[in-house]
């Protein structure tokens, strides 16, 4: 049995809106369609769900309807809840605006899962087994910020993933450095990576997020894959799985997850990467929010696909 994902990010709620195009300061957009759902955090979670792993949710939940809306979304998914909602405030939220080219603009604004205390992630008891998963945006905000550094600092021996998220470039230097310490894996896009770095090749960026990592790093790169790094070696490039896009919105949280579950069952990180880029794939076929993929259908994809096996599991 393996052990939990514990996401210590925050559960925002997401208000989706498709235009036509993003509109001029002054003017109107024409909507498409919207959709309200949770997010944020939730994404990796309903990802690493749906590829076999137990969940449970170490952020902070509020009291208000947005707060409510996020249970649900969590029990509806068997994602546990570890800590109990604090009085105020509500949750947090994300205006999107996704236009006809499919290229996403974001206006947000935490609310509780933006307040994380010490006395709330020693509520938090990891057991052997888990993994930790920790976005940048919770390292972004004043209100979690600095209990999340402290524990940084004592976190050096947890199977901890950090994702440092578009917010990277606006992460205070120290806190930066203590996740960097802490990680044993870092996932990053492209842009990100070239932030936490100054290289613009993700293959070369990749490899220096790794060095000297107990783990290693992976840079998504969109449509090209993504490129893998284990401590100290040079970096392999994991092609894509090439479907054609509906919704890009929450392919690197379905990435992440489905990640973290395979290293979870003790799956090679080169066929975790694999797999990761496949369920990324999928997840962005169907319009939505939390749209990742089952195991099951993730799986199937990549018996097709191996026509040079990649090694599975890991020999000891």
């Amino acid at each position: 049995m393996t052990g939990r994902l514990i996401q210590l990010s925050g559960v925002i709620i997401d208000h989706i809106y498709r235009v036509e195009s993003v509109p001029k300061p002054g003017s109107e957009a024409h909507v498409l369609g919207s959709t309200m759902a949770a997010g944020g955090g939730f994404n990796a979670m309903v990802a690493a769900r749906r590829s076999g792993m137990a969940v449970a949710y170490g952020g902070t939940l509020g009291t208000g309807p947005f707060a409510d809306i996020a249970a649900r979304a969590m029990q509806a998914e068997g994602i546990a809840i570890l800590r109990p909602h604090i009085p105020q405030p509500d949750q947090g939220c994300c205006t999107t605006l996704i236009d006809a080219e499919g290229e996403r603009t974001f206006i947000a604004c935490e609310g509780a899962d933006g307040i994380v205390s010490d006395a709330d992630i020693a509520q938090i008891q990891p057991r052997p087994g888990d993994w930790l998963l920790l976005s940048g945006y919770a390292l972004g905000y004043r209100g979690s910020r600095d209990a999340l550094t402290r524990w940084l600092g004592a976190a050096h021996n947890l199977p901890l993933v950090f994702d440092p998220s578009p917010l990277v470039a606006a992460i205070p230097a120290a806190t930066l450095t203590a996740a960097r310490n802490a990680a044993m894996w870092i996932s990053a896009n492209a842009a990100e990576a070239q932030v936490m770095t100054g290289l613009a090749d993700p293959s070369k960026s990749a490899e220096a997020l790794a060095l000297n990592r107990r783990g290693g790093a992976v840079v998504r790169d969109g449509g090209n894959g993504c490129h893998l790094a284990l401590s100290d070696q040079p970096s392999i490039h994991v092609p894509a799985y090439t479907v054609t896009a509906v919704d890009t919105n929450g392919a690197g949280d379905a990435h992440i997850g489905a990640f973290i579950a395979a290293l979870a069952r003790g799956d090679t990180p080169h066929f975790a990467a694999r797999l990761a880029n496949v369920a990324a794939a999928l997840s962005i076929t169907k319009e939505g929010p939390s749209t990742a993929p089952t195991i099951e259908a993730a799986l199937a994809v990549m018996a097709g696909l191996q026509a040079t096996p990649i090694q599975r599991r890991i020999t000891q």
